[in-house]
């Protein structure tokens, strides 16, 4: 029987690591999912929330902006950065650190710090 898992590119290459290993990558990609669903999710309630205070709008616009962006990146990354750790697995090699972390802690920052000056 052939493997018809998709992608190849993910698949074709190596042997098959211990499952334990892919289910833990499957995991982080779902956590990844999860991450970016959060950031549109605050996305969605910042546009919301400017109907109770239309003086906010630009400012509100912007950072909503900005979270869907974040979202949409995490999103993006999580299948990216679970084919590149099951082929990195599948070919035993060391897994690489993931720069978006650094990204994510920055936009938190950002549109928390600006929330909190819009608040006050």
């Amino acid at each position: 029987m052939s493997d018809k898992r998709w992608p190849r590119s993910v698949y074709g290459v190596g042997t098959e690591p211990d499952a334990r290993f892919s289910f833990a990558n499957e995991r982080t990609f779902l956590a990844w999912i999860r991450t970016g669903l959060g950031f549109v999710t605050a996305s969605v309630a910042i546009v919301a929330l400017t109907t109770l205070k239309p003086d906010l709008n630009v400012e509100a616009h912007i950072a909503a902006l900005v979270l869907a962006i974040t979202g949409v990146g995490c999103g993006v990354h999580a299948f990216v950065g679970w084919a590149r750790n099951e082929r990195r697995l599948r070919q035993s090699k060391p897994l690489p650190s993931s720069p978006l972390m650094v990204l994510l802690v920055l936009v938190l920052v950002v549109v928390a710090t600006i929330t909190v000056i819009l608040v006050l």
